[in-house]
């Protein structure tokens, strides 16, 4: 087994070459991705190596990118777009779930649209308006796109190469406050498939689930918990359309308790799909409701008071508090 410790940024852009490599057909599209490597820097070096015929940049017009992406993908190229920030997706949008997300049912499973749009999300890097969003629940509300979310560099390497192997379009929402936390790469194995959860820590009391960034707090949480002598079990959600349930609820099962945690606002969210889900399919093993911990439904707020609207372990630790006093 061939390991590397590296950025999980890094493990995008080793995984976009690994696909690039692998397939003459993938090229990359987008705004500053050329020669500056893209704003985090994924893109690094891939025009370089592989020119300004597959690492395009393009104008600031995503409208523009993913439609221009739609129409190579009618012509059987594997179009890989770069959104810059999460805010910025939104002049897309009308490309993306009016035609992008229907085109396949359209030509009834004629025309495959095999499109990857990567998206920085979320919040904790200090950032200005449009630029801290976290925009999951609109892309997993419509039907014929695949999204998904990694939290780990191995998994960010696998997940990206996967992603662009699919037929089908993946939203690829990439946790912007992780891309510089470091971990280890399987260079020469593969990760769980692309739409699978997984177990990252197990525990008997209580299950604490999520995806993306938070994965990390709810493991912070975890070990706090732990000194405290609560055992908290953590499942990565991975991806949010399709949902993988098979682990969530065996370990709701399990623990007889559930806290999901995420960024977003509440209100009609993942978070809030999943939940709905786990009370229905595994309504006689809980021992309490299940509890949702989540940014707050408003706006995001500015750079300084972002510790208050975000989740962090200690309101994620209330929550399983509140779960174990039921």
């Amino acid at each position: 087994m061939t390991l590397e410790t590296m950025p999980l940024a890094k493990a995008l852009n080793a995984g976009l070459r690994k696909a690039m490599e692998d397939d003459p057909r993938v090229l990359l599209m987008g705004e500053d991705i050329g020669p500056l490597g893209g704003v985090f820097r994924v893109t690094e070096h891939l025009h370089r190596d592989f020119g300004d015929r597959r690492v395009l940049d393009t104008p600031l017009a995503e409208s523009g990118i993913v439609g221009t992406a739609i129409g190579l993908a009618m012509a059987g190229l594997r179009p890989v777009c770069e959104i810059q920030f999460d805010g910025f997706v939104f002049p897309a949008f009308d490309q993306i779930t009016s035609q992008l997300a229907k085109m396949t049912n359209r030509h009834e499973g004629a025309l495959s649209m095999p499109i990857v749009i990567r998206i920085p999300y979320g919040g904790h890097i200090g950032a200005v308006e449009h630029h801290q969003e976290s925009p999951e629940a609109y892309f997993a509300h419509t039907p014929g796109l695949r999204v998904v979310s990694p939290s780990t560099p191995n998994d960010a390497y696998w997940m990206i190469q996967e992603a662009i192997r699919s037929n089908d379009p993946v939203i690829f929402l990439e946790p912007k406050s992780r891309y510089w936390q470091k971990g280890e790469v399987e260079l020469d194995a593969s990760s769980a498939p692309l739409h699978a959860a997984r177990i990252v820590r197990r525990g008997s009391d209580v299950t604490l689930v999520g995806h993306g960034a938070m994965v990390t707090t709810l493991l912070q949480a975890a070990a706090l918990a732990e000194s405290e002598g609560t055992s908290c079990e953590v499942v990565d959600v991975r991806s949010l359309s399709p949902v993988d349930y098979g682990p969530i609820l065996d370990s709701v099962r399990s623990t007889g308790r559930m806290v999901y945690a995420q960024e977003a606002p509440g209100f009609t969210s993942v978070g809030g799909e999943i939940a709905a889900t786990v009370m229905e399919r595994a309504f006689y093993a809980l021992e309490a409701p299940v509890l949702r911990v989540s940014g707050f439904d408003t706006p995001f707020p500015p750079a300084k008071l972002e510790g208050a609207y975000l989740p962090d372990a200690d309101r994620i630790l209330e929550a399983v508090d509140r779960s174990l006093a039921y």
